[in-house]
């Protein structure tokens, strides 16, 4: 099997006119300058340089503003600064974000050029009263038929939404899960809404209209999205902002966040906190009163089972009164599980 890699390359702002409330593209990335062709190929040499494995998969990943919103000339020089790996076949493909109302017919057969092999729209919510609340400066229509169109080109989909945008719900967010799941993407990712420096949400924080998600809240609620996703197959490629200098606990000098649901290790909380509920489940059906059960996993699930510090150990512990022996299973494929029980009272 090949190792997967990805080069990215962040283009903040580039092509985006939009202040979105929550958006401050420089900070997010941590990229305070334009890109340019020589940017492209020497951040793809760099990565090349390093990657240990030769049975691989390279994708170079243009992240960050809106790429189909830059100027054409500027698009196609980034382009094929990056096919050129891609005809030398030291890369395999290209992935862009966009917004989903920078997206036409024209636009797509440009990108399939190339070889653009992904798209990914920032949907961020299915409600259009949220989106206006947050001057997106799109609707949901805009997304339904970039997402089609892109679809119909033969590209790869991919939808990011958020968490805890203004005025948002966990209702709300069901739903926007809903409405993309009927779009068929084959990966979204998910991030939970940060307060940061330099943006009109900051604003919004600091005088009280604007009261940001709990890491706890942002958990339930990033973790309830995600078991629609899975249960219909969609890859869920990554929960929560990547921790960067920038994007980092608050009470650190150099953070850009001031405040809302940042966690190191956020994805490892949702996974575990699905993990305990499908433990939990387990224990709850069993006929007789359990006190230490053993759960055999794959190697890879460790982390997640027994949680961040032990968490669900602890959460089990307290909840049920049932020890927990953890214990590997190279059988196992990864996400399986058996629960045995080992003692009753």
């Amino acid at each position: 099997m090949k190792k997967e890699y990805v080069i990215p390359i962040f283009v903040p702002n580039l092509g985006c006119p939009n202040d979105c409330t929550f958006c401050n593209q420089k900070k997010i990335s941590g990229q305070q300058t334009n890109v340019t062709a020589k940017d492209v190929k020497d951040t793809i040499e760099y990565y090349l340089k390093n990657f240990k494995d030769n049975n691989k998969y390279v994708e170079v990943a243009f992240f960050g503003g809106s790429f189909t919103g830059i100027d054409v000339d500027i698009q196609k020089e980034l382009l094929e600064a990056a096919n050129e790996y891609i005809k030398s076949g030291e890369v395999k493909s290209i992935r862009i974000s966009t917004r989903p109302d920078y997206i036409s017919k024209e636009i797509l057969k440009m990108l399939k050029k190339y070889n653009v092999k992904t798209i990914e729209l920032g949907v961020q919510s299915s409600n259009d009263y949220i989106l206006e609340k947050s001057k997106r400066n799109h609707t949901f229509d805009d997304v339904i038929k970039a997402s089609k169109l892109i679809r119909h080109y033969g590209f790869n989909l991919g939808h990011q939404m958020m968490i805890g945008m203004p005025e948002s719900t966990l209702v709300d967010e069901i739903n926007t899960a809903k409405d993309l799941i009927r779009l068929k993407p084959k990966m979204v990712r998910i991030y939970p809404v940060l307060v940061i420096k330099g943006t009109e949400l900051e604003k919004e924080y600091k005088s009280g209209e604007y009261k940001p998600l709990t890491v706890e809240q942002a958990v339930q609620r990033s973790k309830e999205v995600t078991y629609m996703f899975r249960k219909k197959k969609i890859n869920v490629i990554r929960i929560g902002l990547q921790n960067t200098e920038e994007i980092t606990d608050p009470s650190q000098d150099k953070s850009e966040v001031v405040a809302g649901p940042f966690h190191p290790a956020f994805r490892q909380l949702v996974e575990s906190a699905m993990w305990y509920d499908s433990i939990a489940e387990k224990i709850k059906s069993a006929n007789t009163k359990v006190k230490t059960v053993e759960i055999k996993i794959n190697q890879e699930d460790v982390n997640n089972v027994v949680g961040h510090k032990k968490e669900n150990i602890y959460k089990i512990k307290e909840m049920y009164d049932v020890d927990i022996v953890v214990k590997q299973d190279e059988n196992l494929k990864p996400g399986k599980f058996e629960v045995n029980v080992l003692e009753t009272f």
